[in-house]
């Protein structure tokens, strides 16, 4: 027997079901555990992949034509200033017209008005530049505007919409140079079932602004959202589109923020700048260092600076560090701003290799202002302040110490030691600890006024940095 199809005689077609990892951005036709790319557990998630209608972009360009690299011009990127000169700075200069920035915060850390204050000061330059939000009305970012009484803050474009689509016909009709979007997960494409902030949207709205950015030379600042371990949202793959990624770091219990680069295609990666947040809004920090060591106490044990060097920029920092006896059985490792791993290995190789017994004792580290340490340059300095506290013995105001430390006790070299000590002798700083290598490697104009303690070992860096 012969059954005919029911209906109007064309076949439905159910959207298919697939499982995307959010870690990676990985699929796999059935749910898994474990994902096997990247290994992470629980990480797929189910998505709708077909699209409603098969859409082309009504964008159009010399983009996608093949050109000679000798006939591209060397100075062919547009960069604008934001008005913000730590904002410049950790750019790589300004922000270039048809890039794709992705910054991204915990709640409530400044992002939205670090971008309001950016696109006022675009504005109040004579770029047309438009903030879309998913999040607030229009009448909420009017009312924050408003109160950061900023110059240029009345001409700033204002959109609430969830809606890709519709930012990209606000976009035609108002041609902007500079577009914030608050935030990308709000974002949704009407070409997929799935709500905004999957996965599958995700992808797609991002790639959607990319190709838009790259064609139009509009410069996109897209706000994303993080992870309860202060990584991007979302999968890997957005962090590999975008141009730029900026990180939003600070203490909420601290005034000071740190906008951080860890990818910038048009200009040095790592580079980093400071703001205070205030009752206006963000206010930039040019000398940092001063800013840092603005509440250091004086003579006290356990309080050494360290010149750390981010990107293009030196600055001095105050570590700290408190050793207690452990009366509550095991000794705990306590640290805020250091990696917690950094400061186990230290304190094996203070132990070991410098005869100094701290392991059954409770430590706890941490950097002044609520920054964050990365290189390696500080571990001497941590050594220092953990020794410091045990002995209860105070180093020199006067004293700067950078370092990195090995497992043998070795002092080995880190690089741009003539711009920390030069960041030092700037403050006032006359004693200087650092490995030998490096000090060999300074020029006599180099260490003027400065005395320079090169130490070939963990023990000889502890004897001269505690010597008064």
């Amino acid at each position: 027997m012969t059954f005919s199809k029911s209906g109007s005689g064309k076949s439905t077609k159910k959207a298919r079901a697939i499982f995307v990892c959010t870690a990676c951005g990985s699929s796999s036709a059935q749910w898994l555990g474990r994902c096997p790319t990247c290994q992470a557990w629980d990480s797929l998630v189910e998505e709708r992949v077909e699209k409603r209608a098969s859409a082309s972009s009504n964008v159009a360009g010399d983009w996608t034509k093949p050109t000679l690299l000798g006939d591209v011009p060397a100075d062919s990127t547009v960069r604008i200033s934001t008005g913000l000169e730590e904002l410049d700075r950790v750019l790589g200069g300004g922000v270039v017209l048809g890039s794709i920035v992705l910054l991204g915060g915990d709640p409530g850390i400044g992002k939205s008005t670090l971008l309001m204050q950016a696109l006022a000061g675009m504005a109040a330059m004579g770029r047309t530049v438009l903030y879309a939000s998913g999040e607030e009305s229009a009448a909420q970012i009017a009312l924050r505007g408003r109160r950061l009484d900023l110059k240029g803050i009345d001409r700033v474009l204002v959109q609430a919409t969830t809606d890709v689509e519709e930012l990209e016909a606000a976009i035609d009709t108002h041609k902007p140079s500079v577009v914030v979007v608050d935030s990308i997960q709000t974002l949704r494409s009407r070409e997929l079932e799935s709500g905004a902030g999957s996965v599958g949207q995700l992808r797609e709205v991002a790639a959607r602004l990319v190709e838009f950015a790259k064609r139009r030379s509009i410069a996109f600042f897209l706000i994303g959202h993080v992870t309860k371990d202060g990584a991007l949202a979302g999968p890997k793959l957005l962090e590999h589109l975008v141009d730029t990624v900026l990180s939003f770091e600070g203490d909420a219990t601290h005034a000071h923020r740190i906008v951080r680069a860890s990818k910038n295609r048009f200009g040095p990666a790592h580079e980093l700048a400071i703001f205070e947040m205030v009752r206006d809004g963000l206010r930039e920090v040019p000398d940092p260092s001063t800013h840092f060591l603005a509440e250091r106490p004086k003579n006290v044990a356990g309080s050494v600076v360290v010149p750390i060097c981010e990107g293009a920029r030196s600055m001095l920092i105050e570590v700290q560090a408190l050793v207690a006896p452990a009366l509550y059985g095991q000794a705990r490792r306590v640290s805020s701003g250091i990696e917690g791993s950094r400061l186990a290995i230290l304190l094996a190789v203070i132990e070991r290799k410098a005869d100094v017994h701290v392991l059954d004792r409770d430590v706890f580290a941490s950097v002044a202002g609520g920054a964050r340490i990365e290189e390696r340059a500080a571990d001497l300095a941590l050594c220092v302040a953990i020794v410091s506290s045990l002995r209860n013995r105070a180093v020199g105001s006067d004293l700067a110490v950078f370092g990195e430390v090995g497992l043998a006790g070795e002092l080995r070299a880190v690089p741009r030691a003539p711009q920390r000590v030069a960041e030092a002798r700037k403050l006032g700083f006359r004693r200087i600890v650092m490995p030998m290598s490096n000090a060999m490697q300074l020029t006599p104009e180099e260490t003027a006024d400065v005395t320079i303690l090169g130490a070939r070992t963990l023990a000889d860096a502890l004897g001269d940095a505690l010597s008064n």
